[in-house]
C-alpha cells in the first residue's frame, strides 16, 4: 500500500494550522538584558570601591596635596623623590622578609603538615583528629589583628613580658631582651608572629585539595616500597600544584601589603627597622599629611603587586602547558 495518500493528508492538515510564530529578536534581547541586569550591582560596587579610588589615587600621585586645599599638579616630582627615598627602599627590603615569613615558610611547612595530617594522621587515627588539628592550625587566622597584637605585645614586653619571665625562671636570664624595641630583633619578632598567624591558611587549602587525591595511589606507592617523602614528592606535590600556586600568589600579595601587625606592634620602629610600604604610605597620608606622596607610595605598591600577579599567573600557565605536553 502506497504511503503517498497519508503524506498528502498530513500536508493538508498542516496547511490548515496557523503558522508558527518566528522567534522574536526583541524577546531574545530582552531576556539577555535581564541576565546582564544581575551584574549591575556588582559592577557598581566594583566601580565605587575599587576603580574610582584607584584612579583618584593615581591622579594624586602627580599632585601635592595636604588634604585641605585643592590638589596642585606637580607632574613627576613625587615619583622622582620616591626613587631617591632611602626610607622607601628600606620598606621594600623589609617586605622581602615579610614574604619569607608569610609565603615561603608557611607554604613549605603548611604543605608538609597537610600531607602528614592527610596521609599519616588521617589514615592511622581517623579523619576527625585530622580535622581537629586543621582547625587548630587555622585558629590564628580568625583572630582580629588588634587582639593578636595585644597578646603578642604582652608576651614580648621587655620588663614583665611572658617570654622574658619564663627565660628568667628557667635560669636563662642572659637571653632576656627587648624583643620589639631593639632593631636587631624587632623584625625577626614580627616575622615569627606572621608565621604563626599565616600557617593555618595553606594547611586548610592543601588539605581541601588533598580530598581529590585517590587514597589508592598512596597505598599502591606504599606497596611498591615508597617511603613517606617519596609519596609526598611524587603524588602530593604533583596533584595539588594548582593550589600551591594559588596559596603562593595570595600570600605574596598579603605580604606586600601587610599593615596590621606592624601598626599594632612596632609602628615601623625602632627607627625604620620594621617599616613596610603600606605603613609608610599610611604615615605620609595621616601623620605627615603629604597625601600626594602617600598616594605615590600606594600606587607604586599597587604596580608591584600587579606585576607579581602577572608573573605568577604566567608561570602557572607555563607549568600547566608543560605538564600537558608531558602527558
Amino acid at each position: 500500500m502506497s504511503a503517498v495518500p497519508f503524506v498528502r493528508e498530513a500536508r493538508a492538515k498542516r496547511a490548515k494550522l496557523p503558522p508558527e510564530e518566528p522567534l522574536i529578536p526583541d524577546r531574545r534581547s530582552r531576556a539577555s538584558l535581564g541576565y546582564w541586569l544581575y551584574l549591575v550591582p556588582g559592577l557598581l560596587l566594583l566601580t565605587v570601591v575599587i576603580i574610582v579610588p584607584l584612579v583618584w589615587n593615581v591622579y594624586l600621585s602627580f599632585t601635592e596635596w595636604r588634604g585641605i586645599r585643592p590638589p596642585v599638579w606637580i607632574g613627576l616630582e613625587n615619583w622622582i623623590e620616591l626613587f631617591g627615598d632611602a626610607k622607601f627602599w628600606t620598606s621594600f627590603a623589609n617586605s622581602i622578609w615579610m614574604i619569607v615569613a608569610m609565603v615561603i615558610v608557611p607554604t613549605v611547612v603548611g604543605l608538609i603538615l597537610a600531607a602528614l595530617l592527610f596521609d599519616v594522621v588521617g589514615r592511622k587515627f581517623g579523619g576527625k583528629l585530622a580535622s581537629f588539628l586543621r582547625a587548630t592550625y587555622y585558629l590564628p587566622q580568625i583572630l582580629p589583628v588588634v587582639i593578636a597584637g595585644i597578646v603578642i605585645g604582652w608576651i614580648l614586653r621587655p620588663g614583665d613580658g611572658a617570654l622574658n619571665v619564663i627565660l628568667t625562671n628557667i635560669g636563662l636570664e642572659q637571653l632576656t631582651h627587648n624583643w620589639l624595641g631593639s632593631p636587631d630583633t624587632a623584625l625577626a619578632s614580627i616575622m615569627v608572629v606572621l608565621v604563626w598567624v599565616q600557617i593555618g591558611y595553606p594547611v586548610v587549602i592543601f588539605m581541601a585539595a588533598l580530598q581529590r587525591v585517590d587514597p589508592e595511589l598512596y597505598e599502591a606507592a606504599e606497596l611498591d616500597g615508597a617511603n613517606w617523602f617519596q609519596r609526598f614528592r611524587a603524588i602530593t606535590v604533583s596533584i595539588i600544584r594548582p593550589e600551591i600556586y594559588v596559596v603562593t600568589l595570595t600570600c605574596t600579595i598579603a605580604a606586600l601589603k601587610v599593615f596590621g601587625p606592624v601598626y599594632v606592634l612596632t609602628r615601623g620602629g625602632p627607627g625604620t627597622s620594621t617599616i613596610v610600604p603600606a605603613y609608610y604610605a599610611y604615615t605620609e597620608f595621616f601623620q605627615s599629611q603629604q597625601v600626594g606622596y602617600g598616594a605615590t607610595i600606594a600606587t607604586a605598591l599597587t604596580v608591584v603587586i600587579a606585576i607579581v600577579s602577572v608573573l605568577f599567573i604566567r608561570a602557572q600557565n607555563a607549568a600547566e602547558r608543560k605538564e600537558r605536553a608531558g602527558l
